[in-house]
């Protein structure tokens, strides 16, 4: 147990260190003094077929990007495999 005199030394310079921190409620009641008590205002507005167009759109374009991720991992997966079976013997 000769580690006794670093462990103080430690513990010390840790105190020494210290600092004061905020507590998460008052960092919570600083932030509520910045916020703006106006609403959000959009000049430009979509029609439902509008926004149902980009959803449609949206959608079709993560189906391809999965589809080519999981093409993507198939291959490599076969490659890996493939690459184990010469390592085998």
């Amino acid at each position: 147990m000769s580690a006794g005199g670093s462990i103080a030394a430690m513990v010390a310079s840790m105190k020494n260190n210290k600092r004061r921190r905020k507590s998460v409620f008052k960092k919570l009641e600083d932030h509520g003094n910045y916020t703006s008590k106006t609403k959000l205002q959009f000049k430009k507005t979509a029609s439902k077929s509008q926004l149902r167009k980009i959803r449609n759109q949206l959608k079709e374009e993560n189906r391809k990007s999965f589809r080519k991720k999981i093409v993507l991992l198939l291959i490599m997966l076969a490659a890996a495999i493939y690459l184990i079976g010469f390592a085998s013997f």
